[in-house]
């Protein structure tokens, strides 16, 4: 746990002095919904709690920066309230606003060296889930293609185990892009016809325009290649 805590305090630290530096998130093939929200929510309200709410106002109206500063600030003091599973959702909220300003070295490592291993050390399956699809996100962005892929099959996997349709079709999605951006266009399609399939059956409707846009992109693509 000592090394967990130093991990934070560091990860803290960059994160404020990333936090004078302002740069615009990735542009390239539509990135995957975020299917996956550990929730935080209890009945006695602290700091910590304080911290995680205002931080999430600042990231809905754009203030990345703040938002940073405050997701760390929260999951420090969850870290010292030993709310484990709050203290891995404000990490995992903290990397992303790291990957919004593309700092994709932060955005891995408040995953790898402090949200997964606390996941992994709470059981917290669903916690691991989250955490590789977020580690699928960070590396598609920075075109690291393979360890894309493997994360967003290992969320798929452990999707599957708990029978969670959703988070499975958004790695399904998550895997396309990748094959996608590695133009693999004839396997991408095949991706996206079984994510649509999978939606169809479940009767989930939040994937369509994803759906539809990465099938728009694979079109686009295919008639540019010719």
């Amino acid at each position: 746990m000592n090394k967990i805590c130093l991990t934070l305090v560091c990860l803290f630290l960059v994160s404020i002095s990333n936090a004078q530096n302002v740069n615009s998130g990735p542009q390239d093939i539509p990135q995957p919904i975020s299917a996956i929200n550990i929730s935080v929510s209890n009945v006695e309200e602290t700091s910590a709690d304080e911290f995680f709410e205002d931080a999430d106002r600042n990231e809905r109206r754009g203030d990345l920066n703040e938002a940073l500063i405050l997701f760390g600030k929260a999951a420090f003091e969850y870290n010292n309230d030993k709310k484990f599973s709050r203290y891995g959702a404000s990490l995992l909220r903290m990397s992303n606003v790291h990957l919004l300003l593309s700092h994709y070295t932060e955005a891995e490592q408040v995953v790898l060296n402090a949200a997964l291993k606390t996941y992994s050390r709470i059981g917290s399956k669903s916690g691991q889930m989250a955490s590789y699809n977020q580690l699928g996100k960070i590396y598609f962005a920075a075109n690291k293609l393979t360890q894309s892929l493997w994360f967003y099959t290992q969320q798929g996997m452990l999707a599957q185990q708990l029978k969670n349709n959703i988070s499975y079709i958004d790695s399904v999605l998550g895997i396309a892009l990748v094959k996608i951006k590695k133009k693999e266009y004839s396997l991408a399609i095949k991706d996206v016809n079984r994510a649509e399939l999978l939606a169809k059956n479940a009767k989930i409707t939040q994937f369509a325009q994803q759906i539809k846009s990465s099938r728009s992109t694979i079109a686009e693509k295919q008639n540019i290649k010719k």
